[in-house]
């Protein structure tokens, strides 16, 4: 895809389709009002199609008066300072109103757009990673592809009133551009099914990733490596599986050396049975998406490679099946972590936190500027929250915070919940230092205040992603979230 921000005269536009923005009150951007002022005919073909500019509201013309372009597509954006959240959710209105064209070539007129609190370099990202988004097709695993999309475009070209803006469209654009393929790559990752993307494949991912790449470097500890350090929470998990565990580690380098990394730490269940303590089998094939924290920590780094930015960034991700067989975990065992803490295993598929304690101490090493963990952790957070928001947990008002405007700048939300020490006294164990979960009361809170004992020595923050990493029924599929929110956060460090 090719993309290009330049100023734009919506009169002699030649692209297969010109978007322009209308708002509610037959009030009209400058490029639509160049439109009607040339060829007298755009406000009588919206008056006749009862387009009235409403948020998210489209009307596609073909060939009209008073352009050169092969289309028209007039976009509603409902209020003349139309909110963030309006915006990207009129963006992808405007996809889906050209899904069925075979528009190769797109110019959208941003004129001079005022959405408060946003700058231009905000509205082109939107726009890049929209559309890159809206490109995503899952048939790696379909014998008959099908045919191609007919809307399949390859240029896009965002329109300024003037040249000062252009610069940060460009910008804006690179940045949706690599989000895009980064957000993409995790949603790739999550829909492959568990017998293809394993730990093993996850590692062969991370390779590929690093490979002929100069600030990038992948290290991945096998199970005897990991068992040398003392990984018996993750290995515990393992221990039913054909599949070894694999713990992977990308090092993004993009400061200087002096410079303290940030930490993301990606649970990778690739298949979650629950072990011993088996779920249901109604809706179990969607535990492949049980590794869908790793896979947005994978679309981070793809990301970060794409963009080069000034920051230090290292990625930990523990990769294992969980599965029950004669040498599974049992409820009841007893396991030592990492960090030389032991934990009463209760139940088996409470096993998310059993591979993130021991990453989460292994990333002690890296002497993090901060630690953020990505996971689909708790049933109990989608109860919460549903799938809107991510529940956030921190130990640090500073770091919360600053991810939680991240979501917002994003619009992949996420929200702070509790981390309270009335609720640690439910992981009390008559037989270990703890145990692995804290009954059916404030499930996604105790989850997250067992992993908080591993966590003491830096800044760190815990992403529930359980009900925003994938969508179930006829929409089944990876989101690629919180890559969006994760990237932001990233780039507002980087500067």
């Amino acid at each position: 895809m090719q993309y290009t921000a330049k100023v734009v005269n919506a009169n002699t536009d030649r692209s297969d389709c010109l978007i322009v923005t209308a708002f509610e009150g037959d009030q009209w951007s400058a490029s639509a009002s160049a439109l009607e002022s040339k060829g007298g005919q755009l406000a009588a073909l919206c008056k006749r199609e009862g387009f009235k500019g409403k948020q998210g509201e489209t009307l596609l013309l073909h060939t009209p008066e008073g352009t050169q372009a092969k289309r028209v597509l007039v976009l509603g954006l409902g209020k003349l300072q139309p909110s963030p959240s309006a915006y990207q959710s009129a963006l992808g209105k405007a996809l889906e109103a050209l899904k069925n064209t075979p528009c190769k070539s797109l110019t959208l007129c941003l004129d001079e757009l005022n959405i408060e609190g946003r700058d231009a370099r905000w509205l082109a990202r939107q726009v890049a990673l929209t559309l890159g988004m809206g490109q995503y097709r899952f048939t790696r695993c379909k014998s008959q592809k099908g045919d191609a999309p007919p809307f399949a475009p390859t240029k896009l070209t965002v329109g300024a009133a003037k040249k000062s803006l252009t610069s940060d469209f460009q910008t804006g654009l690179r940045e949706g551009a690599a989000m895009a393929k980064g957000t993409n790559l995790t949603r790739e990752l999550g829909d492959l099914p568990g017998n293809i993307c394993t730990p093993s494949y996850l590692a062969t991912e991370a390779r590929r990733l690093g490979r002929g790449q100069k600030k990038l470097s992948t290290k991945i500890l096998d199970e005897k490596q990991m068992k040398e350090l003392g990984m018996g929470a993750l290995l515990s998990v393992s221990a039913g599986s054909d599949q070894p565990a694999k713990l992977i580690v990308m090092e993004y380098r993009g400061a200087a050396k002096s410079q303290k990394p940030v930490v993301l730490v990606g649970k990778g269940i690739t298949f979650d049975t629950g072990g011993i303590s088996l779920k249901p089998g109604a809706g179990m094939d969607e535990m492949k998406y049980d590794m869908g924290g790793a896979a947005s920590v994978f679309g981070c780094m793809q990301t970060l490679v794409e963009l080069e930015p000034n920051i230090n960034v290292v990625a930990v991700v523990a990769a294992s099946e969980n599965m029950p067989s004669g040498g599974a975990t049992k409820p009841g065992d007893i396991v030592t972590s990492m960090s030389g803490q032991t934990i009463e295993v209760l139940n088996t598929d409470a096993e998310g936190r059993l591979v993130l304690c021991d990453a989460l101490t292994y990333a002690e090493r890296f002497k993090p500027k901060a630690v953020v963990d990505v996971a689909t952790l708790t049933g109990a957070c989608i109860m919460a929250l549903g799938s809107h928001a991510s529940g956030l947990y921190s130990n640090r008002d500073e770091l919360a915070e600053a991810l939680l405007a991240a979501g917002e700048e994003s619009g992949d939300r996420a929200w702070r919940m509790p981390l309270w020490d009335e609720y640690q006294k439910q992981l009390d164990s008559n037989f270990a230092d703890m145990a692995n979960i804290g009954g059916r009361e404030a499930g996604s809170v105790t989850a997250a205040c067992f992993l908080s004992r591993y966590t003491q020595k830096y800044p760190w923050a815990h992403l529930d992603v359980a009900g925003t990493a994938w969508r179930s029924g006829s929409a089944k599929g990876a989101t690629g979230r919180p890559v969006p929110l994760l990237m932001h956060y990233l780039l507002k460090q980087a500067s």
